[in-house]
């Protein structure tokens, strides 16, 4: 089964490490790859022909993140998408696997497990590392009992949050979310009251504290 595959990462060695290493298997296609979330839509939606799977890092700038896999699930759900990260906070993981993410890798993967993963996506599988699906299967009790203070925002509450992080302004988030103002700014009051924060500095030491950004 031959595999047309789109890469994208906000990192051009990143892509670029892909396409070498997949252009070693003659069932992998590299038809495209895309920077960010909003180059990624752009293309899906000029393509005649849609790829097979996506490879997608999981925080990049702009659109991305679980707002970006559920637009995918949404507009184009007959594309799986394989997220490749340098995160492996099972809270992350969790989220994408939530918003409709059929597998996921962290980039230390080796080629192997890479590749595995790819065929049995494509194939219409799921994948997690043994290590991912471990920590999701037998995660200590009391730590889902004591969750993060994040857990408790919704997602688009959560996503509003890594862009604050980022250190967007809530004209600039809606924008890229397409949302008015005053439902951006609804969204920071709500989440900083959940997660008891009072300033933009402490989104972003909270965020940098839990791994959320880069």
């Amino acid at each position: 089964m031959s595999v047309n595959l789109l890469i994208v990462d906000d990192h051009l060695i990143v892509r670029e490490g892909l396409k070498q290493l997949l252009s070693l298997y003659s069932d992998f296609h590299i038809v495209s790859e895309a920077s960010n979330g909003n180059d990624l839509l752009e293309q899906l939606q000029e393509k005649p022909q849609y790829p097979d799977l996506i490879t997608l890092d999981i925080l990049m700038p702009g659109l991305s993140g679980t707002a970006l896999i559920e637009r995918l699930r949404e507009d184009y759900p007959h594309i799986p998408v394989l997220v490749l990260s340098m995160h492996n906070e099972t809270q992350i993981i969790r989220r994408a696997l939530l918003a409709g993410a059929k597998g996921y890798l962290t980039k230390d993967c080796d080629a192997d497990t890479l590749v595995e993963a790819i065929r049995r996506i494509a194939n219409g599988g799921r994948y997690l590392e043994c290590d991912i699906a471990e920590k999701l299967a037998f995660e200590p009790a009391e730590i889902l009992a004591n969750e993060e203070k994040h857990q408790s925002l919704s997602k688009r509450e959560f996503h509003v949050f890594c862009l604050l992080a980022k250190g967007l302004s809530v004209n600039d988030i809606a924008e890229q979310l397409h949302i008015s103002n005053k439902t951006v700014s609804t969204h920071k009051f709500r989440l900083m009251q959940k997660m008891d924060l009072n300033s933009n500095s402490e989104i972003v030491r909270y965020a940098l504290a839990h791994n959320l950004i880069q």
